[in-house]
């Protein structure tokens, strides 16, 4: 497996499903998936000049990306995971971007964060599109309001991301979040993984997310975590 190739391979099938979306070829961005890969691992996509990526988990993003940043300024990071209140302070001097705020507890949490490391980052309202009691995510219902509510901390709200249910067929769930976010008036939505990326960016995906694709499956050893 060449790593490179598979990203080349990726951001081509990107650019190819936003033109025939009628969209720019550039209407997509990939982030690249690197939960449990190791510095090494990413360096390839690195190399290629590569600059957005997606951690699951606030510690294991901590044993790897402030070395990385070091070397390049230019990279961002965007949590896709789940956050607990307790990591609030680590994500947001970590992180460019939380994808996964989804309850009034971590927005409050998020925005006194802020205030006091005078730092800000790009929020996401995730959805749960198949309201699944099992997953994470703000009722569909509930959206407008806790996007206001968000807003009134001072949080900068940029976009809605989902992640649909495992068994259903995931374009009815892109094409709900994509009218959610145009009825909020919000620019950006975070929707599609590796199998499905392309009905994502067909709805009006601007961030995919993407892993297995790039790097293949999951069995190599985990990046070591910090304290």
């Amino acid at each position: 497996m060449d790593i490179r190739d598979n990203l080349d391979r990726v951001l081509g099938s990107i650019r190819r499903a936003c033109r025939q979306a009628g969209r720019p070829e550039d209407a997509a961005s990939l982030v690249a998936v690197t939960k449990s890969w190791s510095p090494e691992a990413i360096r390839p996509v690195l190399d290629a000049g590569h600059r957005l990526y997606g951690e699951n988990r606030v510690q294991e993003a901590q044993g790897k990306w402030p070395k990385l940043k070091a070397l390049h300024p230019d990279i961002r990071v965007h949590l896709i995971g789940h956050l607990q209140t307790n990591k609030t302070a680590d994500a947001v001097a970590l992180f460019d971007a939380i994808e996964t705020v989804d309850r009034p507890k971590l927005a409050a949490a998020i925005a006194r964060e802020q205030e006091r490391q005078g730092r800000q980052v790009d929020c996401f309202i995730q959805v749960n599109t198949g309201e699944e009691p099992q997953k994470s995510g703000i009722a569909p219902a509930e959206t407008a309001s806790f996007v206001r509510h968000c807003r009134s901390l001072g949080l900068a709200v940029t976009g809605l991301m989902c992640i649909p249910p495992a068994d259903q067929e995931p374009t009815p769930h892109f094409a709900f979040l994509a009218k959610l976010a145009r009825d909020r008036e919000l620019h950006h939505l975070s929707m599609g993984m590796s199998a499905d990326y392309a009905a994502a960016i067909e709805q009006g995906a601007t961030y995919v997310r993407l892993g297995t694709a790039i790097f293949g499956p999951r069995n190599a050893p985990r990046a070591p975590e910090s304290g």
